[in-house]
């Protein structure tokens, strides 16, 4: 079934989680997600070390897709900010996702500098700029399965009623789902599957903005995406203990029962493959074992 005609179904919801690297992407693979996230939040924070107000670019974001799609075995949804500046940036933007390896992107409808959707201090561009940017999204991607997740962040500074205003008016420009971002309460969650007349996601953040909704709750409401983008705070909570440890006790102390052995990591980033590939094609393993001399058999052509 097609990605378009697959979100359409209302009897499940499809479950996110972020990715910021290729390792993550590996590990997430062994869980059998619905969908996967390259985050520009999660992204900036482990390539930069630094917070997701607009100081990552596109070419590191669409680098950092083109790794993590060359490892996943789930359909991707890349970040795209606000664009990266108007319709033309949109449009460069499609190009660069669809080649890289992402299936769908969500852009927002901030002004540059944007900031993190559960931060404060946030501002929007008119209705207007954003479809624009929609319009443009739509008529360069090359295929329809390249899905657009519209976000808006007009909770935050037009209140509740405006984003349902602009949910529904970016649906009808062509977005395929919406994303109203930092709902800030059970009421608001509520109600809004009632007013926009299209798929709806909702975003998990552990100590955000937002209620941590059941995901089987989520379903019975009628969102169709649940995106939990909060893989860095686990992250860096298990590199706190494990420094720790290593400054405290000069070993890995109480880490040790939450850490992989050498052989289990290698096994998880595909070293069984590697071998297997060797065995395969090396010259000198093949040679030895089909008694061919090493440099394989020579074509003998007439003269």
């Amino acid at each position: 079934m097609r990605l378009r005609d697959e979100i359409k179904r209302k009897d499940r919801i499809f479950q996110i989680v972020s990715v910021h690297n290729a390792l993550a992407a590996r590990i997430a693979n062994d869980f059998n997600f619905d969908w996967l996230s390259v985050g520009g939040y999660n992204v900036s924070g482990s390539l930069l070390g630094l917070p997701d107000v607009g100081l990552l670019t596109l070419t590191e974001m669409v680098e950092a897709v083109r790794r993590i799609a060359s490892v996943s075995e789930s359909p991707l949804i890349a970040d795209g900010d606000d664009g990266y500046g108007n319709y033309l940036n949109v449009m460069r933007l499609v190009r660069e996702m669809e080649k890289a390896g992402a299936n769908a992107i969500h852009i927002e409808d901030q002004i540059f500098p944007k900031k993190c959707g559960h931060m404060e201090g946030k501002r929007i561009v008119p209705q207007v700029d954003f479809i624009a940017k929609i319009h443009a999204f739509v008529d360069t991607r090359k295929s329809e399965d390249f899905l657009l997740f519209a976000r808006t962040d007009a909770v935050a500074v037009g209140g509740f009623n405006e984003a349902v205003d602009r949910g529904n008016a970016y649906l009808e420009a062509g977005a395929d789902v919406i994303f109203v971002e930092a709902l800030t309460s059970i009421s608001q969650v509520n109600k809004l599957p009632a007013l926009i007349d299209g798929p709806l996601l909702y975003n998990w953040v552990y100590k955000g903005k937002s209620p941590l909704v059941p995901i089987p709750d989520l379903l019975n409401l009628g969102y169709r995406f649940v995106l939990q983008a909060d893989v860095l705070y686990a992250e860096a909570f298990a590199m706190q203990h494990y420094f720790s440890e290593l400054k405290k006790t000069g070993s890995y102390g109480s880490c040790a029962e939450r850490m992989l052995s050498f052989d289990q990591f290698n096994t998880l980033i595909g070293l069984d493959g590697i071998i297997a590939a060797e065995n395969k094609y090396d010259p000198q393993k093949t040679a030895k074992g089909n008694g061919k001399p090493i440099g394989g058999s020579r074509c003998v052509g007439t003269a």
